[in-house]
C-alpha cells in the first residue's frame, strides 16, 4: 500500500513539474550559407525568450522561459560558422537554456514566427557571418588577380514571416520573387565570367537593411532586388524599375560618414595609416561621394536597359526609372536596382506570375539587360574587362597611320599587324582594326 502511494506521489510531482513548463522544443533545423546561417527551433507554443552573447569562445545563449525539453540538438551540415548547439544549465527549473557555439563573431537576429504553411510555432535565429567564407576555390598564388567573375547579388523580396503582397487568389509575393530570383541565378551562373549570390535562398526573413550587407560581404558588382507590386484596386498592372532617390542617397552618405568605424570599408588599408581624424573624414567623404555617384549612375543606366527588355515580356506601369527611398538600395558602393515584375493585386498578372514560363521570361529579361550593361562597361579586373581589352577595335580615319595608332593605344606596330594579318604598314580610311591588349 505504501509503495503504491509513493508511486502515485512521484507521478503527481512529475506532472506538477511538467505543468510548470508549458513549452517544449520539438525539433531544430539549420540552413548554412557562405554569408549567414539560420537556425530554427520548432516549438509547442509561442516562445518567451531572452538572449545574450559571449566571446572567447563566441557563443549565443538563449533562455526559453516556461520551457522544458530533452529533444536532441544534434545537427548535420552546420556550415563553417556554427560549431554546435547544446543545452546548458538553465536559470531556473521551469526554463531551458540553449547555447549556440560559433566559430567566430556573428551579428545575431532572433524572432518568433507564428504557425503558418503547416508549420507550428518557431524561434528563428539568424547569424550574419563576420568573415564569410569563399566558394572554396583555391587560387594559385602565382595566378594574376585579374579575370575574376562579375558578381551579381540577387535579392528575392520579403520571405519567412513577411509574405509581401498577397494576390486575389492567395498568391504570396515572397514565393514569386524567390522563384524568379532562382531562375535569374541559374542564367547568370551559366554565363562564363559571371556569378550570382542570393541574399536568401529559402523561405526565411532578412531585414531590408541587411540585404545590401550580404551583397557587400560577397563583394558584389551589382544588386538586383525583385518584388511584385500591389494596390488597393485590381486595375493597375505592369512592371517598373526603381533606383535610390537623391534625398535618401544624401542621408545615406551622412550616415556612413558618421560611422567612423566603417571608414576602413571605404579606404581599405589607408584608414589604418591616416592618423588625422579630420583628414580621414575628408578622404572618406570624397571617396564615398565618388562611389555613390558611380553607383547611382550605373543603377540608372542599367534600369533603362531592364525596362527596355521588360517591355518585350509585360506591360510597363512606368516607362522610365523611378526614384524612391528604399532601404535595400542604400549600399553606397554597390549599384542597386529594384524590379517590380508586375501587380500581384491584378488578377490577370497574378495568373501570369503563377505561370513558370512567364517567370522565366522575366528572369531572362533581367539577365539580358545585365549582360548588355556589363558587356559595355565591365568592372575592372574581371574576365569581361580582359576580353574587351583584347577585342578593342578602331575604325581608321583620315590622317591616321599604324604608327599613330600604336602610340595612341600603347602597343607595338608589329602587334597591330599581327592581330590583323597585315603584310604592310598601309591602312585605308574606314578600315576596322583589332587593337590587341598591351
Amino acid at each position: 500500500m505504501l509503495r503504491g502511494k509513493l508511486i502515485l506521489l512521484l507521478s503527481w510531482c512529475l506532472l506538477a513539474f511538467n505543468a510548470l513548463a508549458s513549452n517544449d522544443i520539438k525539433d531544430v533545423r539549420v540552413w548554412p550559407t557562405s554569408a549567414s546561417t539560420r537556425v530554427v527551433f520548432d516549438l509547442k507554443n509561442a516562445p518567451e525568450f531572452t538572449y545574450f552573447t559571449l566571446s572567447n569562445p563566441h557563443r549565443l545563449v538563449i533562455d526559453l522561459a516556461d520551457t522544458r525539453s530533452d529533444t536532441p540538438l544534434k545537427l548535420d551540415n552546420t556550415g563553417s560558422l556554427l560549431n554546435k548547439v547544446r543545452y546548458s544549465t538553465p536559470k531556473n527549473k521551469a526554463s531551458t537554456r540553449v547555447v549556440i557555439e560559433l566559430a567566430r563573431k556573428a551579428e545575431t537576429s532572433l524572432f518568433a514566427v507564428p504557425p503558418a504553411d503547416n508549420l507550428g510555432h518557431r524561434l528563428v535565429v539568424d547569424l550574419l557571418d563576420s568573415a564569410p567564407q569563399s566558394s572554396g576555390v583555391v587560387l594559385d598564388m602565382n595566378q594574376s588577380s585579374r579575370d575574376r567573375d562579375i558578381i551579381v547579388a540577387i535579392d528575392a523580396g520579403h520571405g519567412g514571416k513577411d509574405p509581401g503582397s498577397i494576390g486575389p487568389a492567395g498568391t504570396y509575393e515572397k514565393n514569386i520573387t524567390l522563384s524568379i530570383a532562382k531562375m535569374l541565378e541559374d542564367r547568370i551562373n551559366k554565363e562564363a565570367g559571371m556569378r550570382a549570390v542570393m541574399t536568401r535562398n529559402g523561405d526565411y526573413y532578412i531585414s531590408p537593411n541587411k540585404r545590401p550587407e550580404v551583397a557587400r560581404q560577397h563583394k558584389a558588382d551589382l544588386l538586383i532586388s525583385i518584388h511584385a507590386d500591389a494596390f488597393t484596386q485590381p486595375e493597375p498592372r505592369g512592371g517598373s524599375v526603381w533606383v535610390l532617390s537623391m534625398r535618401r542617397a544624401d542621408s545615406e552618405l551622412g550616415r556612413w560618414l558618421e560611422k567612423t568605424e566603417r571608414h576602413s570599408e571605404l579606404l581599405g588599408g589607408a584608414a589604418e595609416v591616416i592618423s588625422d581624424n579630420a583628414s580621414e573624414r575628408y578622404l572618406a567623404e570624397t571617396i564615398l561621394g565618388l562611389s555613390m555617384d558611380h553607383s547611382m549612375s550605373t543603377s540608372y543606366d542599367l534600369s533603362k536597359k531592364v525596362i527596355s527588355e521588360l517591355k518585350g515580356v509585360t506591360r510597363l506601369h512606368k516607362r522610365s526609372p523611378q526614384a524612391a527611398s528604399l532601404a535595400v538600395l542604400t549600399a553606397p558602393d554597390i549599384p542597386s536596382i529594384l524590379v517590380e515584375v508586375g501587380f500581384i493585386s491584378n488578377p490577370q498578372e497574378e495568373k501570369n506570375l503563377n505561370w513558370s514560363k512567364y517567370r522565366q521570361q522575366l528572369a531572362d529579361a533581367m539577365f539580358s539587360a545585365t549582360k548588355r550593361y556589363f558587356e559595355q562597361t565591365p568592372p575592372d579586373g574581371t574576365l569581361w574587362a580582359s576580353r574587351k581589352a583584347e577585342n578593342r577595335t578602331h575604325k581608321v580615319r583620315s590622317g591616321e597611320s599604324l604608327s599613330l595608332l600604336a602610340q595612341r593605344y600603347n602597343v607595338k606596330v608589329s602587334s597591330i599587324k599581327r592581330a590583323n594579318n597585315l603584310t604592310s604598314d598601309m591602312v585605308r580610311i574606314g578600315q576596322v582594326l583589332t587593337i590587341p591588349s598591351t
